[in-house]
């Protein structure tokens, strides 16, 4: 009957045991104090204002991969080099990396907690009461040795919050990665086209201080000759040499342009001189640009996935301080031995335990815990505003382009024109010169206006391209798909 009795008593208590965890697994995953997020409605324009004309056009965008576009092999590796290397971009990657390990970290106050605990002391007590008499030696040694486990239960979804901000934060780091990769492509084109317009204003500088050192060369013969005057000499020196100082400066454009290069490649300054001395034209723009509408901008900035996920992030955190004003509910209990002999330690005789729940609430805190809650309330009503104010930042970022794309091509058609004039009326004063139909001032101003307009053109067409550059980032070309990007995280860690 005894034993019988045991058994019941045993059954009880596991029973009870059962009950009281199941129902604090449910107190767990109860109610979660603040607001829960929603994310905001953003209401975008049907169409993009700026006329398209020129080549854009509101087909389907594709630009996971636009520099491709521009047709220009040397570009393309430069681009894959900045991918695997511009480190920049690895401090964002391991911003992501950093997030993620934050989230395990703040998961784990989801779950008891459990360690171990051994000591060893010699000690000694007075000689006097109230120890004296109880048996225990003056001198004695002291063994411990324990386990201890503590839950707190996360009632009112603290915890819980915590977690939805610390997921919240690892989507705005990847995002921020994502809108470093873009503008690291982005720079990496700019740099380029710039390295080839320089090279280019460079040829036609040359060209023309050699045409104007055989107009020199003409003049002065006719001097020496008599047939012409000093005056003519000297206009024809000083052309000459306005244009030959020209050269350093434009030497220096290009010599910049590739040492950032260099740098956005995660190479010092000067490893792609030799490479990009080769002369190249600047790089052509496709005859057709797709830009989408305004409405999938939303999903391609990563700017603004970036600025909803920190407007998540806020409101998870309004609930983590809401959580703050109730009480704490917590489980602890320690088991172990404990001798003054270390032959006795472990007997069974020398165990102890304690075990129980402990709730902690602060009752006064002078208003802090209240005017945390509102403080976190205020940031996330500037992070619902940077949100919105960001989605109108990339909606004129994208009408900024078009806009200046479209209307640079039209200049461009005009100065065309207007060398093509300059060649002509170059080449009439010249031959009108010859003949003693005009002074020579009319052949200086028609070859400085030449060269004035070539290089506006060359520049131009710089314009154009860096124009379209910015286009694309605008739409928030460059993305790499999701499997790729992954990859490229983890062979870095």
């Amino acid at each position: 009957m005894l034993k019988t009795h045991k058994y019941i008593s045993s059954h009880l208590r596991v029973c009870l045991f059962l009950s009281v965890l199941a129902f604090l697994i449910v107190m767990q995953s109860g109610c979660m104090v603040g607001p829960n997020y929603q994310r905001p409605k953003t209401s975008t324009p049907s169409q993009w204002i700026s006329p398209l004309h020129n080549g854009e056009t509101n087909a389907t965008v594709d630009l996971a991969h636009w520099w491709r576009n521009f047709d220009d092999t040397n570009l393309d590796a430069l681009m894959l080099i900045a991918i695997q290397s511009n480190l920049t971009l690895q401090v964002a990657e391991a911003h992501v990396r950093e997030a993620r390990f934050q989230r395990t970290v703040i998961s784990g106050a989801l779950w008891p907690s459990l360690g171990t605990e051994a000591s060893y002391s010699r000690n000694r007590y007075s000689a006097y009461p109230p120890l004296k008499g109880f048996g225990i030696p003056l001198d004695y040694n002291a063994y411990d040795g324990n386990f201890d486990a503590a839950w707190e239960l996360d009632v009112f979804g603290g915890t819980r919050r915590a977690i939805q901000v610390a997921s919240a934060q690892i989507g705005a780091a990847e995002y921020g990665e994502r809108d470093v990769l873009i503008s690291v492509m982005a720079e990496v084109a700019r740099d380029y086209i710039s390295a080839r317009a320089y090279q280019q204003r460079l040829d036609i500088a040359w060209e023309n201080i050699q045409a104007e050192q055989n107009i020199l060369s003409f003049t002065t013969n006719r001097f020496a000759t008599g047939l012409g005057n000093e005056l003519d000499v000297q206009q024809a020196k000083a052309l000459l040499k306005n244009t030959q100082a020209q050269i350093p400066s434009l030497q220096t454009g290009f010599d910049q342009s590739v040492f950032e290069l260099s740098v956005l490649l995660g190479q010092p300054p000067g490893t792609l001189m030799n490479d990009m001395s080769a002369e190249k034209e600047i790089p052509i723009t496709p005859p057709a640009v797709p830009v989408g509408l305004p409405s999938d901008l939303l999903l391609r900035r990563p700017d603004v996935q970036q600025a909803e996920r920190q407007l998540a992030a806020a409101t998870a955190q309004i609930g983590v301080a809401t959580a703050n004003l109730f009480p704490q509910f917590s489980l602890t209990g320690v088991a172990g031995f404990q001798s003054i002999d270390a032959g006795q330690w472990l007997n069974w005789m020398s165990h102890y335990w304690t075990a129980g729940p402990t709730v902690q609430w602060e009752i006064f805190e002078a208003g802090s815990l209240v005017a945390n809650v509102h403080a976190q309330n205020a940031r996330q009503q500037a992070a619902l505003a940077q949100y919105q104010q960001t989605v109108l930042v990339a909606l004129q970022d994208v009408e900024n382009a078009l806009t200046a794309y479209a209307r640079e091509q039209v200049r461009r058609e005009s100065l065309e024109e207007s060398v093509a004039a300059d060649q002509r009326a170059l080449l009439l004063a010249t031959q009108l010169y010859k003949s003693g139909l005009v002074d020579f001032l009319h052949v200086l101003a028609s070859e400085s206006a030449l060269y004035n307009e070539q290089d506006t053109l060359v520049q131009s067409d710089q314009t154009v391209s860096l124009d379209l550059v910015q286009l694309y980032k605008a739409l928030g070309g460059g993305w790499e798909e999701e499997k790729e990007l992954s990859l490229r995280t983890v062979d870095r860690k």
